[in-house]
């Protein structure tokens, strides 16, 4: 059971982003209803069976909600962006260095990183100068579109760690709820600033984004929650990184996108690196720089 729910997982957030490029909307306008929808399926067990929960928020529960809740908007508004300007493969990749970005975080917190993990950013960060060494013979947009996504690597990064304090006494559905919305408002705010549509959008488009939501928001990442009271973290982040391969299969199934040859060099050296800095995550991963 928990083999299958962690492949339905995988597929869930693999199909974000070949989703989402084919799906005729502005990039914004698909963030927007991403977070709205999940929102009301997230509130709706969170209001009927978390009352006393939300009655007891602190501010300090609030206040690290609201920064991971900023932050995934931002997210959501660069990586979306990015799969429009550059191959999903890519995109995919570059945003996948979330592990990495939280290890750097970690280091400049004074907490300084095993040299496996020194050398799995340094093999991971290779993979990045590859893939957008060739994105730069493509095309300039494609070269702006890994940039967007290496910041919604980041992005993704404060998200996490702003929100792992927050859900240190959260319920995950709370939580969970009270993101998303915030979220969402923040989207909606930036489409109404760029003028992106709301309502009036064709019914493909709205299979598009129902499909996103129901795929990666819902069946992928709730799945990878709900593995989380099983599985240790480090095991659940071990598979989300399968997210990379599956993300290019599913494009150039669907899609029939291609990629330059050394582009696939450039994905194998992110996974590989981003793996050692997973498996290298856990207690005695970092030691404290003597003062």
């Amino acid at each position: 059971m928990i083999l299958l729910l962690a492949v339905l997982g995988i597929v869930g957030i693999s199909a974000s982003g070949p989703i989402m490029v084919a799906t005729a909307a502005p990039a914004l306008t698909i963030a927007f209803w991403r977070n709205a929808l999940g929102a009301v399926v997230m509130g709706m067990p969170a209001v009927v069976g978390q009352r006393d929960a939300i009655r007891r928020l602190t501010r300090n529960e609030l206040k690290y909600s609201a920064i991971a809740a900023t932050a995934l908007a931002l997210h959501f508004a660069a990586y979306v962006t990015s799969v429009k300007l550059t191959s999903v493969a890519g995109a995919t990749a570059l945003v996948c260095l979330q592990a990495a970005w939280i290890a750097l975080f970690q280091w400049f917190r004074g907490r300084r990183p095993h040299r496996l993990i020194v050398l799995g950013l340094g093999v991971a960060l290779v993979g990045v100068l590859v893939i957008t060494g060739f994105d730069v013979g493509i095309s300039t947009e494609a070269l702006i579109g890994d940039v967007l996504a290496l910041a919604g690597g980041v992005l993704a990064a404060v998200y996490t760690l702003a929100g792992s304090r927050a859900r240190k006494s959260m319920p995950t559905s709370l939580y969970s709820s009270i993101c998303y919305t915030i979220a969402s408002v923040i989207l909606f705010v930036m489409c109404l600033a760029f003028g992106q549509p709301l309502v009036q959008l064709s019914p493909d488009v709205w299979v598009g984004i129902i499909a996103v939501t129901l795929t990666a928001q819902i069946m992928g990442h709730t799945i990878f929650n709900h593995l989380l009271a099983t599985i240790s973290p480090l095991v659940v982040s071990m598979m989300i990184l399968l997210e990379i391969p599956g993300a290019a299969l599913l494009a150039g199934f669907f899609l029939g996108e291609s990629l330059p040859t050394g582009t696939y060099v450039g994905l194998v050296l992110i996974l590989f690196g981003l793996a050692v800095v997973v498996l290298h995550q856990g207690r005695g991963s970092f030691r404290r720089r003597s003062s």
